[in-house]
């Protein structure tokens, strides 16, 4: 099998590409990634002269760049990871959320739909339904009513997705997960953003009040729901990828303080973010019905090895935080 991982070089991507390249010598992977701040191919370094594995610097959206590649080499199915994520980074400049989301999604699904490949894994996300009251859960029949810049851009491609399943009967299959954790995640994201911070001994900002709540999952779980539905999901379905592990995220910060020894003087609230969503949480009970995935990791276990790890690559973190992993990569790659 021969697969085309877009945005393969940021965090749930390249996680992805090396949990296949542990599993699966079957399959071979083109890895396509505009290497905005947010990729960073020493994620992949590991797995660079693997055979199995190709990288090619493009953007999504760019329909010239990208047909070649599918022209030359007849991919099975795509599995579109790339994204714009942050949604702080949304409220202040929404566009480049839609070129990428939205714009990059539809040329995907018009050059598969062109070479006739037998699948389209769109990689969504629960913010495109919402805010949650106290009670409840999100199913995959629940409406979309995104918040941000952001969601509304991954509610607009999941949109697309839908219409070429139902205008051209695309095998496509759309999946919406809830927060990941785990190595290689980007440092503005709550979690490494939190460790990376208390081991420096920096304030660690907690937006509003510290009440939100979100549902976590380790990026591994993550990882075998997407094989799961990429092999077994039915063409046209929607699969929630959830935790059932809901957080406050004052209760989590305090938790990472807990492991790292460190003060809970260091917490800092600050200004909570506009419209920012109250609570998620998702209902996983189909892809566990239907395709026998569950999650494996506990999250106290899982959290504590997250740690870990950002503690035995400080030097990787360290190097995203000063920009330097840009230049090294530009400069070995030749990018």
């Amino acid at each position: 099998m021969k697969l085309l991982i877009t945005g393969g070089a940021g965090f749930i991507g390249s996680n992805f590409i090396l949990y296949v390249l542990r599993g699966h010598p079957e399959v071979t992977l083109v890895n396509v990634d505009a290497l905005t701040y947010c990729g960073n191919l020493e994620n992949l370094s590991s797995v660079e002269d693997n055979s199995q594995y190709r990288f090619v610097k493009a953007n999504i959206a760019d329909s010239e760049a990208m047909e070649p590649l599918f022209r030359e080499n007849r991919f099975d199915a795509v599995i579109n990871f790339a994204a714009e994520t942050h949604v702080d980074r949304s409220i202040t400049g929404p566009s480049v959320f839609l070129s990428t989301n939205v714009v990059g999604t539809q040329v995907l699904l018009g050059l598969s739909l062109k070479y006739q490949l037998k699948r389209f894994l769109q990689i969504s996300t629960d913010e495109v339904y919402g805010s949650l009251p106290e009670t409840g859960y999100f199913s995959e029949t629940t409406p979309l009513a995104p918040n941000s810049p952001y969601s509304a851009s991954k509610a607009a491609a999941d949109f697309l997705v839908r219409a070429y399943v139902h205008t051209y009967e695309m095998d496509a299959v759309i999946t919406r997960c809830s927060n990941n954790y785990g190595p290689y995640q980007f440092p503005e994201k709550l979690i490494p953003l939190m460790i990376t911070n208390a081991l420096e001994d920096k304030p660690l900002p907690v937006y509003g009040d510290g009440m939100n709540v979100r549902d976590w999952l380790h990026v591994e779980d993550h990882c075998r729901a997407v094989w799961a539905v990429l092999e077994k999901g039915k063409a046209g379905d929607v699969y929630n990828i959830g935790g059932s592990n809901e957080w406050h995220n004052l209760a989590l910060v305090k938790e990472l303080l807990q492991i790292l020894q460190k003060p809970e003087s260091l917490i800092t609230f600050v200004k909570d973010r506009p419209g920012h969503d109250r609570r998620y949480a998702i209902d996983a009970s189909k892809i566990q019905r239907e395709l026998g995935w569950a999650p494996a990791y506990d999250f106290a276990s899982g959290l504590r090895q997250t740690v870990a790890w950002y503690i035995e690559n400080e030097g990787w973190w360290r190097r995203v935080k000063s920009g330097e992993y840009q230049k090294y990569y530009q400069e070995q790659y030749k990018l």
